[in-house]
């Protein structure tokens, strides 16, 4: 069982920055690969970043490529979310999850998740 816990939502102005943080219990933190999705009102759920076990490899949807910059603390059983530039449409809940693959762009491939933080970038 991992159980995540996000931080770091709120309030920005556009081009504006936040940092999410997602802090896992339990002591498999490492051996998940972990990623980020968002979730805007009416919309889906979609996915944002992920990244491997060892933090070498990381994964971007198009939309925040070159904005956004995904990370991990192994040793804290933290995943981090550092986004510049924000924009309007990158208002949504934002969700970190855990899976066992390799690494993953799915949310069907993710085992564990968390509550989310709210994100809302005003124009």
């Amino acid at each position: 069982q991992v159980q995540l816990v996000e931080s770091g939502g709120g309030l920005v102005q556009a081009g504006g920055s936040l940092r999410l943080s997602c802090a896992a219990s339990g002591r498999t933190f490492s051996s998940y690969a972990m990623g980020w999705f968002r979730q805007a009102p009416g919309k889906k759920r979609e996915f944002v970043s992920a990244i491997n076990v060892s933090g070498k490899t990381t994964n971007y949807a198009d939309s925040v490529k070159g904005r956004f910059t995904i990370s991990r603390d192994n040793a804290k059983n933290t995943v981090y979310l550092q986004m510049n530039s924000l924009n309007p449409e990158d208002t949504a809940v934002y969700y970190c999850a855990a899976s066992s693959y390799a690494i993953a762009t799915r949310a069907e491939n993710y085992d564990y998740w968390g509550q989310g933080t709210q994100v809302t970038v005003s124009s």
